[in-house]
């Protein structure tokens, strides 16, 4: 049932609204969850808390329409500590050397890399989130921390975001963490060239400062099968694979049985500096260092916080990042002597890889040669 505004309880007067009985309030957050509106669902859930805060069908409520707002890797990313000491060693650096400098934290999740900037002596760090959930709790963390005099929480996805409106003036710092696997997965590309064109001044750090994707090429039935079917239990269940993955999804590498068949090789290179959203494509001709069938091309990312400060997800590194993996439909045959010709795109927020069409089937072949060379191709 979709409610209407009349129907809706938060529609009507405080007076009235003290008078209703819980359970109209429940089944209008209920009726949201059901529409998806989870951001919605969670306001309607607090109504009921501010109330009577041990309801426990209003908290059971409530963290169900979090959880489907808020991912849950928010968790493992926080206690990565490669990552989060990597990330602090960069900004006390940059703060260091101007802490006058307004610090923008882009996507500031728990609000962790903006107290770790006024810890470092930012005097002014303004933290913008675009969840209102996750805002809300990042203020209220900020606050128990004792930062609320120096960080600031906006709930607004930046590219929203003006001066002097959103920020007292343009920031001389910015520091942000929005990558997924694939490193553009959560716009990263878009998110920092508005910022240089609007938010930021002409001459301001930007952390991270470069960024680079590097794939290698994988045997791995196991990993296959995480996206395709065939026959199973007397069914050909092929055409379900139209409902497949297209692009990439993230594993770690390391937990499926597997063989590589080329050195790795680097993809793109960015410069957050200069880089903006364009799609770009390329050649890769890669020279394989083994025999076997190429079921997917696994890649990474390597970051350049600040110059001699690096962070990444390579298979093997015990980071809360996994690998992207590309699964290919029709896996080819692949040996030493034989390139295989990848062509690689993005279109600003995701890396795709496709197999040329000259790519020769090959046969089985000995053993595999002890390195690979590789070479770019326009």
């Amino acid at each position: 049932m979709t409610r209407t505004h009349d129907s809706d309880p938060a529609a009507r007067g405080p007076q009235e609204r003290t008078g209703l009985e819980l359970g109209a309030f429940l089944d209008w957050g209920r009726d949201l969850h059901h529409q998806g509106r989870y951001e919605d669902a969670v306001k309607a859930f607090e109504l009921i808390l501010g109330v009577d805060d041990g309801n426990e069908e209003a908290l059971i409520g409530r963290n169900r329409a979090v959880r489907r707002a808020v991912p849950r890797w928010h968790w493992e990313m926080l206690h990565d500590e490669e990552r989060a000491e990597l990330y602090d060693r960069a900004i006390r650096q940059a703060v260091a050397a101007d802490p006058d400098a307004l610090v923008l934290d882009i996507g500031a999740g728990s609000g962790l890399l903006a107290m770790m900037a006024a810890r470092a002596g930012a005097r002014q760090v303004v933290a913008c989130e675009g969840q209102p959930s996750v805002a809300e709790t990042a203020a209220r963390v900020v606050r128990a921390a004792g930062y609320d005099d120096a960080v600031t929480v906006v709930s607004k996805m930046s590219t929203r975001m003006s001066v002097p409106a959103d920020l007292p003036r343009r920031a001389g710092l910015l520091v942000t963490e929005i990558v997924d696997c694939g490193l553009l997965g959560e716009g990263i590309l878009g998110t920092i060239a508005h910022a240089r064109e609007h938010l930021l001044t002409p001459d301001a750090t930007i952390m991270p400062s470069r960024g680079r994707i590097v794939a290698q090429l994988v045997e791995s039935e196991a990993l296959h099968r995480k996206n395709h079917v065939g026959k199973l239990y007397g069914f050909d269940l092929a055409p379900f694979n139209r409902l497949s993955t297209l692009e990439y999804f993230d594993s770690r590498l390391h937990r499926h049985e597997h063989r590589v068949l080329s050195e790795p090789v680097t993809v793109f290179d960015f410069d957050f500096r200069t880089a903006d959203a364009r799609p770009r494509r390329t050649g890769l001709r890669i020279h394989p260092t083994a025999a076997g069938t190429l079921h997917a091309v696994v890649f990474w990312f390597e970051m350049e916080l600040l110059p001699g400060i690096t962070v990444g997800n390579p298979p093997g590194r015990d980071s809360h990042w996994k690998q992207a993996i590309q699964c290919l439909p029709a896996p080819p045959r692949v040996q030493p002597g034989e390139p295989v010709v990848l062509d690689a795109a993005h279109d600003g927020e995701c890396v795709r890889f496709d197999v040329a069409a000259d790519t020769p089937a090959g046969e089985p072949a000995g053993r595999p040669l002890a390195h690979a060379e590789f070479e770019v191709v326009s």
